[in-house]
């Protein structure tokens, strides 16, 4: 057994080597005695939890506030840095409303398709799955009313030009508290609460001002989106264009993508991109009755592009022109008794399936869609919404649609969308509940969830908790050196065995400490360090927890089974 002495100087060289700025572990390990010794005792002091130093034991102090002080800019500065999202063309400028997911980024688009895939269609008997194209027929979207309802209100700026929608631009008189005059109004671009009042304060300031009126106090403002403004009022509203009274009255315009398909570009070659992939599911309804041997109550669901020609694109990837959309269409029997059960298990079913990919559950809440706020055809709709640093907005719609897309159909194609019911021997025309989803808004809201920022041994520290089921990169294999072929090849080969089950990153470069706050911040929840003692003497490798830090010793062989109920939860 090592004498104390030696086991303390490994022990402190080890540690300093861990936070980054000691001695680093390869010019240690080419000392044969200090490598026997970090073999027999440093490295099972350091890494097994039986043994672990004190500092190690420390449960990291995180900090709770972190994300109330986050920016939006903090996050898309993050996504680029780390190689999750990149603006499109940027070598040419760029293009607005369009994004590229890079390495990190394709890997977690994908691993959050795939849990949606896996918890709603593979894992339930009643729904399936399709794959329609991105152009339809374009009779399709006379029948769904997309060509004739399809578009947002907008208003244009008649001095420079520029166009927003009028239901992103807020306007508030400036009413003087003492006498309570108006004086004016302002009018700011949708956002969080905090930001939106700093900015209608500045043009208050200046309104007051001009009106001789300096340093008087005003009433809270009463923020108005300018659908709801009189012509009167939109008189008085200034353009964040012009900063003057230039903007028109709200008028609609159509979001759809328009192409041209075959040769000929004319009135008969017009077809539109998609702007939903809910259409591909209803016109494709009677194929899968047909082939599925479904019985109703069932689903069908799909992930796909879809595109809308957003006039002001904002918020990074939250509101896009090209976005991808995960989505069910699940019919059931019609009957003002029989959707709403439907409808609540869906809302409870959806938000179980944010959790379980790790959304922040002190982030999410409900909007449920009541009057004017429902489509002409739903029964009702609720949303599951998130709390982003611009502000809480939707995230997840789960609509009761009636039978108005099935019926819609029917009459544009000619073609009977109905079902015969073989225990009663009828025929009717079913209706649906519809949860849908954005990927791109998933992807936005989870990495807000996971920034995380806590205090380790002192020592600050900034990483994305992703849970591990979605994690871009799932394990980290780190051989302690590089310089010894033995350990490095056993690391390899344990790498290599891990490959085969799921995205892993190696890394051998740099004091251990250091590769564990790489790791962390990109997200990798386990860190697998090989060291001497695996080749020398147990054959186990210490696993290293992202979250909480702690490290646990496993036998090689046990790795794969370990990982497997961590990651996979079997």
């Amino acid at each position: 057994m090592p004498s104390y002495r030696n086991v303390a100087l490994a022990m402190f060289l080890t540690l300093h080597g861990a936070l980054g700025f000691g001695l680093r572990t390869s010019s240690l390990a080419s000392s044969a005695s200090l490598r026997r010794t970090m073999s027999k005792a440093t490295t099972t002091a350091i890494y097994s939890t039986a043994e672990a130093t004190e500092s190690e034991k420390k449960t990291p102090i995180k900090n709770e506030e972190a994300y109330n002080k986050v920016k939006m800019e903090d996050i898309v500065s993050l996504c680029k840095r780390r190689g999750i999202i990149f603006p499109s063309s940027e070598i040419y400028n760029g293009f607005a409303g369009f994004f590229d997911y890079g390495p990190l980024g394709s890997e977690l688009k994908k691993n959050v398709k795939d849990n949606f895939w896996r918890h709603f269609v593979q894992r339930r008997e009643d729904v399936v799955g399709i794959d329609s194209s991105i152009i339809h027929n374009p009779t399709t979207w006379q029948s769904s009313g997309h060509l004739d309802g399809f578009s947002d209100p907008m208003v244009d700026c008649k001095e420079t030009k520029l166009r927003y929608r009028a239901d992103q631009l807020f306007c508030a008189p400036v009413t003087v508290e003492e006498c309570g005059t108006t004086v004016g109004f302002v009018c700011v671009l949708e956002a969080n609460d905090e930001d939106m009042v700093k900015a209608a304060k500045k043009q208050a300031k200046k309104l007051l001002k001009e009106s001789d009126r300096k340093g008087q106090a005003i009433q809270p403002f009463a923020f108005k989106d300018l659908t709801q403004v009189s012509e009167e009022e939109m008189g008085q509203i200034p353009s964040p264009g012009s900063g003057k009274p230039t903007l028109t009255m709200p008028r609609d315009f159509n979001l759809m993508f328009q192409t041209n398909v075959g040769a000929m570009q004319d009135g008969s070659s017009v077809a539109y991109l998609r702007p939903e992939t809910a259409q591909g599911i209803f016109i494709n309804y009677k194929n899968v009755i047909g082939t599925s041997r479904q019985k109703l109550p069932f689903g069908i669901a799909q992930i796909g592009k879809a595109f809308r020609n957003e006039i002001t694109p904002r918020n990074f990837i939250f509101r896009s022109r090209e976005f991808e959309q995960m989505e069910i269409e699940y019919f059931i029997p019609p009957g003002d008794d029989v959707w709403q059960p439907f409808h609540e298990k869906w809302i409870a079913d959806s938000k179980a399936f944010l959790e379980t990919v790790g959304l922040r559950e002190d982030l999410m809440g409900y909007d449920v869609h009541e009057g004017d706020g429902l489509a002409h055809y739903a029964r009702a709709c609720t949303d599951i919404t998130f709390k982003f640093p611009f502000g809480e907005q939707e995230l997840m719609g789960i609509a009761a649609r009636g039978n108005f897309d099935l019926t819609s159909h029917t009459e544009g194609s000619g073609k009977t969308l109905d079902y015969f019911d073989e225990e009663t021997k009828e025929k009717f025309i079913p209706h649906v509940i519809e949860p849908s989803l954005g990927v791109d808004r998933l992807i936005l809201a989870l990495i807000c969830s996971a920034y995380a920022e806590d205090e380790v041994n002192g020592e600050k520290r900034n990483y994305l908790s992703f849970h591990p089921s979605i994690a871009p990169v799932k394990v980290s294999v780190l051989p302690l050196v590089k310089n010894k072929e033995p350990l490095v090849k056993a690391a390899r080969e344990l790498f290599e065995k891990l490959q085969m089950r799921w995205n892993v990153q190696w890394d051998q470069t740099g004091a251990i400490g250091r590769r564990y706050r790489r790791a962390d911040e990109i997200g990798v929840p386990f860190c697998v360090t090989v060291d001497f003692e695996t080749i020398e003497d147990d054959g186990a490798v210490t696993i290293r927890d992202r979250d909480t830090t702690e490290q646990v010793r496993i036998p090689m062989d046990e790795v794969v089974p370990y990982l497997s109920k961590m990651i996979d939860g079997y």
